[in-house]
């Protein structure tokens, strides 16, 4: 067997940390200075998100005329419409869910 030398690791020079620097071996995020909040993390499905878009749906709702725009938004021609349905069929081919 042939045994391969070992690799001498140079100690790395410390450096000074940026607070909102990721920790190396670590998922977490160093803590932010005293008093100060941590930031909640947002994303898709998040509590504060459905309320915002419901509320935000809700005041559309109340203050346009929803079949006013649901007429200026249909197609104005067959070719149109056909156009509609072939970007919507492209579409569907990309999803995991629906074909």
């Amino acid at each position: 067997m042939i045994r391969k030398p070992h690799r001498i690791l140079q100690q790395q020079p410390r450096r000074n940390m940026d607070p909102q620097q990721q920790q190396g071996g670590s998922n977490d995020f160093q803590p932010k200075a005293a008093g100060q909040k941590p930031e909640q993390q947002m994303g898709e499905g998040s509590y504060e998100g459905t309320r915002d878009y419901n509320q935000r749906t809700a005041e559309y709702l109340k203050k346009n005329d929803v079949q006013k725009d649901a007429e200026a938004a249909r197609p104005r021609s067959e070719q149109e419409a056909a156009e509609l349905k072939r970007a919507e069929e492209e579409g569907k081919s990309h999803s995991k869910g629906e074909h």
